[in-house]
């Protein structure tokens, strides 16, 4: 019998894996995911704050040419904390199109000579990105949660 098993391993020599073989593989495998998964994710998370401020970029542009456009008045309030479901959003004559799980709001205020833009990405980390026209500059960041009258303000 044992004469049998050693010519049969002799034809056949080594061949395949042994299970410690396959076992590292996997290990190895394994760590690689542990490592790339939160990466990954946390790109994500940036990629959605960047589209919230790249859509409060955009809403400035369409405002300044509502103001343009109409006798150097900026538009009323008529969109306050506005989802993607109801996107493109109008402001004025405007038309805004928001990135996926974007909130917006824009605010004009009491003397009708400034505004302020807030949004936010659903997906993102959690960032408000403001725009003040009175202030001007570039857009700034918050981490106050969701845009409401009182993080715009």
């Amino acid at each position: 019998m044992t004469d049998i098993i050693n010519r049969l391993r002799t034809k056949k020599g080594d061949e395949g894996f042994t299970l410690i073989e396959l076992l590292v593989v996997v290990v190895i495998i394994g760590v690689l995911v542990a490592i790339a998964v939160p990466v990954y994710l946390n790109y994500r998370k940036g990629a959605a704050d960047k589209s919230a401020q790249s859509d409060v970029r955009g809403a400035i542009s369409a405002i300044e040419q509502y103001y343009t456009d109409n006798g150097n008045t900026y538009p009323a309030n008529a969109t306050t904390l506005v989802s993607q479901s109801t996107s493109p959003v109008a402001i004025g004559n405007q038309k805004i199109t928001l990135s996926d799980k974007t909130t917006f709001t824009y605010l004009l205020d009491t003397s009708g000579t400034s505004y302020v833009v807030c949004a936010t990405n659903g997906g993102g980390s959690g960032k408000v990105y403001i725009y003040n026209s009175l202030n001007g500059g570039s857009v700034k960041t918050s981490t106050a949660g969701t845009p409401s009258v009182a993080t715009c303000t």
